[in-house]
């Protein structure tokens, strides 16, 4: 047995039945963390001696023969923009990297509750602006498959953990793609749920209406277990829906008859590589061939969505980012060089006579903010509140933001018309495999347009699944994704592990060096 490439439905037997222990499991992947992190930069911070003591407590309860949760034991890595208490939260950023919560995200309590062992923070590109995790303040994480590629992003090193046997479950969090996309860069399977099924309560804003929570793991099952503990409803979340949530563990297994599925024509379009068009087409007839029917749908507005999301997510991190200034909490500018510069300007302006120039002075504390936000923020971040500021503000707000509101309305009906058609949709999840580190990073409009199939859901609310369905001629993994109406992360559970019964693309493993 290689603990590493363990499922997490196994391990949890095996912890169960005491054929294997917490500790014995905690310390294989911290062991594989410690010989082969240092290549891929997959982990932020882990702390061992912490993982091992969640470990050895949950054994601890076995031997006493108290009752263990369902992830009783099994390591968890998540994504360092929750909040976890009494250790640092950074977001990939020098902006919050001081940070320590005194609490802990809702999700990373459920964890605790069912048992899991928290194992480390995995990086992500800075405050989840990005599709490569090239942005973060601490490093570039790398494809587990090829380590001169990008995993995707924003969360990446979530994917990349799962990919590289460093933890059999992770957490990340998706505004536009940030789960689903990376799952299919590093051949790993993660879900986005429905807007408002699992609680934000804790996660570091991005785009407040398009922010969720999710599971990465290795298969479907995986996926269910995790999802089933993360999910409900939280009444410190305002945006948290009170709908029961299903045992996804128990009915993943269940085949779904008389399945409809329907192909997006819109996303065989131009920009799509013929070998992920390939691989998506034969994932389609492997459907057939389980009993599914499968139909065209249009989706019309699709074409607008990389703008719309472009439109609302900046405007909605401009505001969420404000904070950020300081004073509160975080990052501060060095005070004592920010007050020697004003003086030697003023003793500047004074001695040259300019009495304007004196007027329009900053103030200390408006000098504070500006060199707090310019030395923690990264470029692609400034980026992003400079256009959601532009867009914000007067005169530019109808015609930009409000407007993208109203397309965002358009966009979610054609997923309700194509809904009452079929059960769910099936297309690609990025236009290409994963390429090569550092180029597109100067090239944004060309990093953006990688969002194109997945920022749909996120702007519709729906879920949706990744599960790999091939790899391309240089053995880079191909992601299949699947989209359903809120709320129905069980029926996309079932119909991925129909799909994964049936093929064994999950199981294929990277060899790292």
């Amino acid at each position: 047995m290689f603990i590493p490439h363990e499922s997490a439905t196994d391990l949890v037997a095996l912890i169960h039945s005491g054929d294997l222990t917490a500790v014995e499991v905690t310390t294989a992947l911290l062991e594989r963390i410690e010989r082969h992190d240092a290549s891929l930069q997959a982990m932020l911070r882990v702390d061992n001696q912490a993982a091992l003591a969640q470990a050895e407590a949950i054994d601890a309860r076995r031997r006493r023969g108290e009752p263990l949760g369902s992830l009783a034991g099994v390591p968890v890595a998540v994504k360092d923009n929750m909040c976890t208490r009494g250790e640092a939260t950074t977001c990939a950023s020098r902006m919050l990297e001081p940070f320590v919560p005194p609490y802990d995200a809702t999700v990373i309590g459920r964890l605790r509750e069912a048992g899991a062992v928290v194992i480390g923070k995995t990086n992500l590109d800075e405050f989840a602006m990005g599709s490569t995790t090239e942005n973060s303040a601490f490093g570039v994480t790398r494809n587990p498959w090829d380590p001169e590629r990008v995993p995707g992003g924003s969360s990446g090193g979530s994917a990349a953990s799962v990919a590289a046997g460093f933890a059999p479950l992770a957490l990340g969090s998706d505004t536009g793609g940030s789960i689903r996309a990376p799952a299919a860069l590093c051949g790993v399977t993660g879900m986005k749920p429905t807007y408002g099924r699992v609680s934000r309560y804790g996660l570091v804003a991005f785009a407040s209406s398009l922010d969720q929570i999710g599971p990465f793991g290795r298969s479907a099952a995986d996926v269910a277990v995790l999802l089933e503990t993360i999910a409900g409803h939280d009444p410190a979340d305002t945006t948290s829906v009170d709908v029961p949530v299903p045992r996804y563990s128990e009915s993943v297994s269940r085949p779904l008859e008389n399945l409809r599925i329907g192909w997006v024509k819109e996303h065989f379009g131009a920009g799509i590589g013929d070998d992920v068009a390939a691989a998506v087409r034969e994932a389609i007839r492997t459907y057939e061939s389980l009993g599914a029917s499968v139909r065209e749908v249009s989706l019309p507005h699709a074409k607008y969505s990389i703008a719309v999301y472009y439109v609302i997510a900046p405007c909605e991190a401009s505001s969420n980012l404000a904070r950020f200034d300081g004073v509160h909490y975080g990052m501060r500018t060095d005070e004592a060089v920010m007050r020697a510069e004003l003086d030697d300007e003023r003793a500047r302006l004074e001695k040259a006579g300019d009495e304007r120039g004196l007027a329009d002075m900053d103030t200390a504390m408006v000098r504070l903010y500006r060199k707090t936000r310019a030395e923690g923020f990264g470029p692609e971040v400034k980026r992003r509140i400079m256009l959601g500021t532009y867009a914000l503000s007067s005169g530019y707000y109808d015609a930009y933001y409000k407007r993208a509101l109203q397309v965002r309305r358009l966009i979610r009906e054609d997923y309700d018309r194509a809904f009452a058609e079929v059960d769910m949709i099936v297309g690609p999840v990025t236009p290409t495999t994963a390429f090569r580190l550092g180029e597109r990073v100067d090239d944004p409009l060309s990093m953006y347009l990688f969002d194109l199939y997945t920022c749909g859901a996120n702007l519709a609310g729906l879920p949706g699944i990744s599960l790999p369905c091939g790899f391309d001629g240089q053995g880079l993994p191909i992601g299949l994704q699947l989209q359903a109406a809120p709320f129905e992360e069980e029926k996309l559970l079932r119909a991925a592990h129909m799909y994964q019964t049936a093929t064994d693309w999950h199981t294929r493993r990277p060899e790292l060096a």
